[in-house]
């Protein structure tokens, strides 16, 4: 076991070196640089700005020098240094900027895979033992549609509902009179009750792929022999089912947490400009527009991290499941 971890942790370590340079260069790919957006700003409300002015500026943020050298000072500050470099926009520490945001990204990804996984399995499992009746055909109806419908646009109809039914606002993750309070007991009841909203558009779609999913795998499973043969045995139905079939099934489901855990931050920064929420969604979709290129990189390397991480976890979960799959 402890083999396959270590050569796993190797394996993490390159993808990420890999990521990081595929996510460095395609950052410098467009036209421009913040240097020459911020300097057209400028000129724009009136300032006098001449071409002194943007190689000056851009001496002064580093980037007056080839792409690859910059990647080096990049990437060997955040190894040896843990240093992520300081925002052009923001003019702080680009770890100072993310750390304000980025346990709000964290509650909210994993809420929401908990969410999905906590939801589709059960129904998944139901719909299968239970196929064709009407609750399989309501749950079926609704998983295509929650397919079907973009994440953006059910945002914007929870909201609308909130503020007809309600009076209120359901974006954000805080009330406004908890947004600059400090932590406490009552402001941390208030994110709970405003968390369950970006939680359900974000997982809404993913729990609908997992039902179909569970319940696909579950018929196929609940047809093979080994089933008519415990049932034949005498085996009590809920043993049979929650002892051999829906641990088989899993064996899927598991192997997929990292790409789920890809799907959530996927789909995080949208939902988060329309619903006003204060993660690194919203703060990561700004620094592209502006190409904040520290801020930017720094958080494409934090989303890649916490996937490849996702992926480790259910290959680990994945050997701990089924003892026919080898370590190797």
């Amino acid at each position: 076991m402890l083999r396959f971890v270590l050569h796993r942790l190797l394996g993490m370590a390159v993808t990420l070196w890999l990521v990081s340079v595929v996510a460095f260069v395609v950052i410098q790919l467009p036209p421009g640089d913040y240097a020459e957006a911020y300097l057209t700003e400028k000129q724009q409300s009136g300032a006098v700005v001449t071409q002194e002015d943007l190689v000056q500026m851009r001496r002064f943020l580093g980037i007056d020098r080839p792409w690859h050298e910059q990647y080096l000072v990049w990437f060997s500050n955040i190894v040896f240094h843990g240093d992520f470099g300081h925002s052009f926009e923001w003019k702080r520490p680009v770890i100072d900027v993310i750390a304000e945001r980025l346990p709000f990204t964290l509650a909210l990804a994993f809420s929401t895979l908990g969410f999905m996984y906590a939801v589709a399995l059960p129904i998944g499992i139901y719909s299968a033992v239970r196929q064709y009746s009407i609750t399989d055909h309501t749950f079926a109806f609704i998983g295509y549609v929650g397919l079907a419908t973009p994440n953006f646009l059910l945002a914007l109809v929870l909201m609308y509902l909130g503020q007809q039914w309600y009076g209120q606002s359901v974006g954000g993750l805080f009330s406004p009179q908890f947004e600059e309070a400090p932590w406490s007991w009552a402001k941390f009841v208030d994110f709970l009750q405003h968390l369950w909203v970006p939680v359900i558009v974000l997982g809404t779609a993913g729990t609908a792929f997992l039902v179909r999913s569970m319940r696909a795998l579950m018929l196929d499973e609940l047809g093979k022999m080994y089933v008519v043969a415990a049932r034949a045995a005498g085996l009590s139905p809920l043993r049979l089912l929650i002892k051999y079939p829906v641990r088989m099934a899993l064996n899927p489901i598991v192997a997929t947490l990292g790409w789920r855990l890809t799907f959530v931050i996927s789909g995080a920064p949208i939902v988060g400009v329309v619903m006003s929420l204060p993660d690194t969604g919203p703060l990561f979709l700004h620094s592209l527009l502006n190409q904040d290129m520290p801020l930017a990189g720094a958080i494409v390397f934090i989303y890649c991290a916490l996937t490849i991480l996702g992926t480790f976890v259910s290959d680990v979960l994945l050997v701990l499941l089924d003892p026919r799959i080898k370590m190797s």
